[in-house]
């Protein structure tokens, strides 16, 4: 498939290829599974994408759920693959035929929800590590995804409502998405956003996406209010769905932020933490919008080369701080010069001041969050930096005479400037239209 796009930097040409070529040696409707979660792990993170450890277990029955789960946050989807396994039969047959099997995976992936919601599993991730899944956590949609050598044209599939929603789409069209947009979360967004939409032919899916981003592009910022994060603070509005894929500009920084991740990902966890908790934090930090990752990367390989030139013994920080629009999840980064102690307890009392200011003005305690990543060059070794989190959730009955304490030394050095290297801009507000 070519489309012809036009934005407000000119016509493009967005070629689709076709889907990634199946796995050898394994028959086709597996090997169509196996695709499937390949592309997702690949262009998204195997972290997010699960299959069933064992069995559902309910009273004396048992069950296996055999659906793959992409999961991120708080969103949830239900994956069926279907394949047509034998040679193509004539258009009116084939319709037949996906109509058929579109309506009995959607009724399987109702039941996976219903079971887990009565009961959690245990799901395995593209890492082979372990995760409870609890239905009730999540928000849910069902996904249908095709695997046919030659849908017919116009083809439209419909089901019985499932109480959640619900999306058809072509193995083409699920690898268009994940490259388009490498980020999960970003991908479930995008199919909740789809899935409100009406129904349109089965492979058009890229087609109703530049619909959707070129409406994006032209709609205006909504207000949002920057003193949220103090004197200083920036808007910064970028489309929910870009135009231009992922990388497409011809550099690699938009990858420091997967690095970033697979960091987090790979570190050995310490006591007390699961991986409940790496995937929360996982999961916080994929929500940082797609549109503004090359320039993230950017800042964040200079604040890496800035923050060495310093006195010895002294220690230079540069900071960027992310509001979202719903002011209750809030995304810092940073660069020192070293880690030791000293600054990752500095950089803890960092997170949760900025953490405590926001909760104050916005009086939303509970439901909010604060991610701290902190970057600090390796002076040996084989990468070039290490990679630091903090989180912090909710109330965290922090003493006067502690909050007192992190203002004087924090919102103090920042303006003496005395002692941190900050960027005005460096603090700032950020939503995604759409």
């Amino acid at each position: 498939m070519t489309l012809i796009v036009d934005t407000p930097e000119g016509t493009h040409i967005r070629r689709i290829p076709p889907a990634l070529p199946l796995p050898a040696h394994v028959e086709h409707g597996p090997g169509a599974e196996e695709a499937t979660h390949t592309a997702a792990a690949t262009w998204g993170m195997p972290d997010f994408v699960f299959q069933q450890a064992g069995h559902a277990v309910k009273g004396s029955g048992r069950r296996e759920l055999g659906d793959r789960l992409l999961v991120a946050g708080h969103r949830a989807a239900v994956i069926q693959v279907k394949a047509r396994t034998i040679a193509p039969k004539l258009d009116a047959q084939e319709i037949s035929w996906i109509q058929k099997v579109a309506a009995k995976a959607m009724s399987q992936a109702k039941g996976t929800v219903r079971q887990l919601r009565m009961l959690p599993a245990d799901m395995v991730n593209g890492r082979d590590r372990t995760l409870t899944v609890d239905g009730n956590t999540f928000e849910w949609i069902a996904v249908f995804l095709l695997d046919h050598p030659h849908v017919p044209p116009n083809t439209r599939v419909t089901w019985q409502p499932l109480g959640i929603p619900a999306i058809a789409l072509t193995r083409r069209d699920w690898d268009f998405l994940f490259d388009q947009l490498r980020s999960t979360t970003a991908v479930l967004d995008y199919l909740f956003r789809a899935a409100d939409e009406p129904t349109i032919p089965l492979g058009d899916e890229p087609v109703r996406y530049y619909e959707l981003a070129a409406a994006d592009a032209e709609t205006a910022p909504q207000d949002i209010d920057t003193e949220l994060v103090g004197a200083g603070g920036t808007l910064f509005s970028a489309p929910q769905l870009p135009q231009a894929p992922a990388g497409s500009n011809g550099t690699n920084v938009h990858r420091v932020l997967r690095i970033i991740l697979e960091d987090i990902a790979l570190t050995p966890l310490r006591d007390p933490m699961t991986e409940l908790d790496r995937f929360t934090v996982l999961s916080d930090l994929d929500r940082l919008p797609v549109a503004a990752r090359a320039q993230w990367g950017h800042l964040l390989l200079d604040m890496l080369r800035d923050v060495p030139d310093v006195p010895e013994g002294h220690c230079k920080w540069r900071f960027r701080r992310l509001l979202h629009a719903d002011s209750s999840r809030q995304l810092i980064v940073g660069a020192a010069t070293r880690f030791d102690p000293t600054i990752q307890a500095a950089f803890t009392a960092y997170v949760q001041l900025r953490h405590h200011e926001v909760t104050t003005r916005t009086g939303r305690t509970e439901e909010s969050s604060t991610l701290g990543v902190l970057l600090t060059p390796r002076p040996a070794g084989g990468r070039p930096w290490d990679t630091s989190t903090v989180r912090v959730d909710g109330d965290l009955g922090l003493p006067p005479e502690d909050v007192q304490l992190y203002s004087d030394v924090w919102n103090r050095a920042f303006e003496d400037g005395d002692v941190v290297d900050r960027d005005p801009a460096d603090e700032s507000a950020s939503q995604a239209r759409g």
